[in-house]
């Protein structure tokens, strides 16, 4: 189905658009519908409407892209790595190339379908079609992730990460030698006007407020079809799409083989074939228990290997470099119901605006 268009009946009127539209058969939930009217796919009286827009009797809502099936997800046999779990959440790790939820292009074979398969009970707050999502990681981003079981635990979750409250940090190689030791990108994001699917450092009023810090680990020195890299922990303040990716392309750092935002030759990616962006660090208190835990996941192995491959190129790796790849080096990976893994980098404080 690919064109729908319903007119608003008067007991609609006065209902949000996102409402009304969450109502349609068609639909998953609000949040679904959501996400195609912030896409620009959906018209009130063939001009584009926010999702905050009242709609009025007689109103003609049209919707130009394949809407999401009603119904629940459906279970996959897909494995999981399963570092955590208790009675309310999990921790796993994402492999590159699983897309966390279901949608266009992408209706089966997602996380999504893989946590209804590995678990009876999975939070409903961000929807039928989300079952358990906290928050997500682009589909070529590997690395820790949450899920809850239970819708509170899910809504309580999200707040810790709305008000900064959880720390999620990254591993991230990018081009070019990176001089200082420590950066914050304080710049806000919207859509790209001419590629809906990617963002971009803007000052429209759409804009959404997005702060990135960054602190090197490992410079390396140039080669003959590079100008060298920089291999930095990236800690996200916000988590806006590709924010991390679009930051520091915008300082002009660009995330090794990254496809939207790299500009780069294909050879100085060196092989890799998705960006260099691992969520290695997962640190928070426990909504329930109040017990605080952290969580740290070593590079994936086509991340590892160029790491090893630049290795002779190493101009030396800072302190912080030391500690945590160190500690990476020697960290075990916890099994399904382990323990939280507790070096003593997850507790240290971060200033926004003063690195560590």
């Amino acid at each position: 189905m690919s064109f729908v268009q319903r007119e608003v009946e008067s007991g609609q009127a006065g209902e949000r658009l996102d409402v009304t539209l969450a109502q349609w058969p068609e639909f998953t939930s609000r949040s679904a519908a959501g996400r195609l009217i912030e896409a620009g796919k959906v018209t009130v009286n063939d001009r584009p409407a926010a999702k905050n827009y009242h709609v009025v009797c007689g109103d003609v809502i049209g919707v130009d892209q394949e809407i999401e099936q009603a119904g629940t997800v459906e279970p996959e046999p897909i494995p999981l790595d399963i570092r955590y779990e208790d009675a309310e959440l999990i921790v796993l790790s994402k492999p590159a190339g699983l897309v966390v939820h279901p949608a266009q292009g992408n209706w089966t074979g997602t996380l999504v379908n893989a946590l209804a398969w590995h678990f009876e009970e999975l939070g409903q707050a961000q929807g039928a079609d989300r079952p358990g999502i906290v928050h997500r990681l682009d589909k070529d981003t590997s690395g820790l992730m949450l899920a809850a079981k239970y819708d509170a635990i899910q809504i309580a979750l999200q707040e810790a990460i709305r008000h900064r409250a959880i720390d999620r940090r990254y591993l991230c190689l990018v081009h070019g030698w990176i001089s200082q030791s420590t950066g914050l990108v304080d710049a806000p994001l919207a859509r790209d006007g001419r590629e809906p699917f990617k963002r971009t450092v803007s000052d429209h009023p759409s804009a959404k407020s997005s702060v990135t810090t960054f602190t090197v680990l490992e410079r390396f020195e140039a080669g003959p079809l590079d100008d060298g890299y920089t291999l930095v922990e990236c800690k996200l303040f916000t988590g806006r799409t590709h924010q991390i990716r679009v930051h520091m392309a915008y300082i002009g750092h660009p995330v090794v083989g990254d496809p939207l935002y790299g500009r780069r030759a294909v050879k100085a990616n060196r092989g890799l074939q998705r960006q260099f962006l691992h969520s290695y660090l997962l640190a928070f208190t426990h909504p329930t228990t109040i017990d605080e835990l952290c969580f740290v996941d070593p590079l994936s192995v086509d991340l590892q290997r160029l790491i090893d491959e630049l290795a002779p190129l190493s101009a030396g790796r800072t302190t912080r470099g030391n500690e945590i790849l160190g500690a990476l080096s020697e960290a075990p990976k916890a099994g399904k119901g382990g323990s939280p893994l507790c070096p003593d980098f997850c507790h240290k404080k971060e200033d926004i605006h003063g690195g560590q």
